[in-house]
């Protein structure tokens, strides 16, 4: 396609996504449930330049419910996850799904990460694939969610960041068909695309949330929710379009309750999670 030239979007037009969408996605544990049932996450995030993305994701997607989470990485990132949430293992072991690439950066990428992440996308799991392992997308056996912002997305097209601006929702969905994968296009309006078009938009609550590790927790939000429905996703693979919004919806509302307004730090972010939910449960 030449560039500039936006793809026919499909016959899937974008809807607006809000939280009564979301409350239909959200798993709650039944009295039968178990850390493993509930669904494993496994996390191969951050780095030594970039240790607290790790901590962010991780952080997030306990406080979205999340059965176990593991975590496997660098020692800087690994203490400092085990400083914050002693309750993640750092053992290798079965996950239901995977967040990976957060805080990583692919040009400085050494031999013990790139195996660690060739082994996760080599598992037919859900994968939530971001920043630092965008350029692996084509490897995921699994169902894949590439959580890029414009810039990053511009890489993965071979483009400039100002033609992505320029045509948002034709970008993604461009980046849908190249890759095969759900695609997660961040900003104050944020679309998901999958390869028959772009099927949700989400209008952020705040515009307090564009600070460093929003994306890393929103990250962390999307794997917990992949992991928590990973038997609905083996019998219905089109949900996870669903769960990808439904991460910004908790993202956003978690935003505007810990700032009321404000600013607000990432972790109050995360914080603010368990009562989001809970109020969205309630209806």
């Amino acid at each position: 396609m030449p560039r500039g030239e936006s793809p026919d979007l499909g016959s899937a037009s974008p809807r607006a996504f809000g939280p009564s969408d979301a409350r239909d996605r959200i798993a709650v544990p039944a009295p039968e449930d178990d850390k493993y049932s509930r669904g494993v996450l496994g996390f191969i995030t951050g780095s030594e330049r970039y240790p607290g993305a790790a901590v962010l994701g991780v952080e997030a997607a306990l406080r979205t419910g999340v059965g176990m989470v593991r975590y496997l990485g660098p020692g800087r990132p690994a203490r400092l996850v085990l400083q914050r949430r002693p309750e993640a293992v750092t053992a290798t072991g079965r996950v239901q799904a995977w967040v990976l690439g957060s805080g990583q950066d692919a040009a400085e990428r050494d031999a013990a990460t790139a195996d660690l992440l060739a082994a996760a996308l080599a598992e037919p799991v859900p994968v939530v694939i971001d920043g630092g392992a965008l350029d692996l997308a084509a490897d995921a056996t699994g169902p894949a969610v590439l959580t890029p912002h414009a810039g990053e997305l511009a890489r993965v097209l071979g483009g400039e960041r100002d033609e992505v601006l320029a045509d948002p929702a034709g970008a993604a969905v461009r980046a849908a068909r190249e890759t095969g994968a759900v695609v997660l296009l961040k900003g104050h309006r944020t679309l998901v695309a999958t390869p028959d078009g772009v099927r949700h938009e989400i209008v952020a609550p705040t515009t307090w949330l564009a600070t460093a590790g929003s994306g890393d927790a929103l990250a962390g939000i999307l794997g917990a929710l992949l992991a928590t429905h990973h038997t609905r996703i083996d019998a219905e693979p089109d949900a996870v379009a669903g769960l990808a919004a439904t991460a910004c919806v908790l993202h956003g509302l978690a935003g505007e309750r810990a700032g009321g307004g404000g600013p607000f730090t990432v972790l109050d972010l995360c914080a603010a999670l368990p009562a989001v939910i809970a109020d969205l449960l309630r209806g």
